[in-house]
């Protein structure tokens, strides 16, 4: 199989780099190196192609990259007291309040 045979994918898989790809693309990214990210991405969640023939067949994707945040979240505000939480909600309500009056 030549370097860059996208076979062994499944439609799924084609269709999440398709999209990652979107993604990046709508951030500035060239054609190409977005391409590239996303498919390094399809490849870093679900190890590879999932058609039969591969060394990734049969195995169940647990989307690693996708929830790694949730399992990292929360200790800033974990390690605050009460007050310092309930003055940070305040101050960045006060500042969405800013931004929406300047935005209209």
């Amino acid at each position: 199989m030549p370097q860059g045979d996208k076979t062994k994918y499944t439609d799924k898989q084609r269709r999440k780099a398709e999209h990652i790809a979107e993604s990046y693309e709508t951030r500035g990214v060239p054609e190409k190196e977005a391409e590239s990210r996303a498919w390094a991405t399809v490849n870093k969640d679900d190890g590879g192609g999932k058609k039969p023939g591969g060394s990734g067949r049969g195995k169940s994707t647990g989307h690693p990259a996708a929830h790694k945040g949730g399992e990292t979240g929360g200790k800033a505000s974990a390690g605050r007291t009460a007050a310092e939480r309930s003055a940070s909600a305040k101050k960045a309500a006060a500042t969405r309040k800013a931004n929406a009056a300047a935005s209209a």
